[in-house]
């Protein structure tokens, strides 16, 4: 399986914003984290993160015919773009969308998810837990496919 995961805006604060909601971990911690999930699991993985919504968008795109199945955890995208939506839509690659707080509770302009709606399944609130869960549901899913 060649695994393509996205991460969103202020994602490469981790350890340094709000670390009462996203704990104090890094995010080359969270690289690590899921570097380490897909080397236990065979897994070929790319590990991608932008601050730009466009950016994001075109690496969507370009993982046409090249991946088998996406992580994407957009973070603020989540609630406002459904051009990041519509990404996810038009390259038809299984994807999974990973927030690390449980956006259901949290502030309430964060409560809808324009990008859910193009994914198998979205996991919240597990922090780093939820990219293991992710990429085994993939794993999973592409096997039984």
């Amino acid at each position: 399986m060649k695994l393509l995961v996205i991460n969103g805006p202020n994602l490469n604060m981790l350890g340094i914003r709000e670390p009462q909601i996203y704990g104090y971990s890094t995010y080359a911690d969270l690289v690590r984290y899921i570097n380490d999930v897909c080397t236990k699991n065979d897994i070929v993985s790319e590990i991608y993160q932008s601050n730009h919504e466009g950016n994001i968008i075109d690496r969507i795109q370009q993982a046409y015919m090249v991946f088998d199945a996406i992580v994407i955890n957009p973070a603020a995208y989540t609630h406002t773009s459904i051009a990041i939506a519509d990404a996810i839509k038009s390259v038809n690659i299984p994807s999974v969308e990973v927030h690390l707080s449980d956006i259901t509770k949290r502030e309430d302009f964060r409560k809808h998810s324009f990008t859910s709606n193009s994914c198998l399944k979205t996991i919240m609130g597990k922090g780093f837990d939820g990219y293991e869960e992710a990429i085994l549901f993939l794993k999973d899913y592409l096997n039984k496919c």
